[in-house]
Order: structure tokens, then sequence, then C-alpha cells
């Protein structure tokens, strides 16, 4: 892994526990699940190309997708 993709990682990590606490105690289950998405996949994908597009799609998940 290179460092980049390490810090996105890290980003996307620190917004999915944002998302996964808020899905939690709000029982939403589209951000709870997105926010476990967003802490995993980094540990999945090493493509920074993937890792950003992937990270974004999951971000803007609960916006369209009310639940």
């Amino acid at each position: 892994m290179d460092i980049q993709a390490i810090l996105w990682g890290l980003l996307f990590g620190s917004i999915g526990l944002g998302f996964f606490i808020y899905g939690r105690k709000h029982n939403r289950t589209i951000p709870f699940v997105c926010g476990l998405g967003l802490m995993i996949f980094p540990y999945f994908v090493s493509n920074t190309l993937l890792l950003i597009a992937t990270g974004c799609v999951l971000m803007v998940t609960p916006y369209f997708f009310r639940g």
C-alpha cells in the first residue's frame, strides 16, 4: 500500500465512524451500513482510484436513500 491509500482509508474510516455512530443512535439502517462499509472496505482495496470512487459512493448513499 502506498501513503495515499493509507490517508484516504483513514479519511473514509473517520467519516464511516461518524455515519456508524449516527445510524446506531438514531436507529437508521442506511447510515449504519454505509458507516460499516466505509470503515471496513479500505482494508480490502489497494487501488487509490477505486478507493476514492467506492468511498464517495458510500458517502452519498445515505443522502439519496433515506432509511
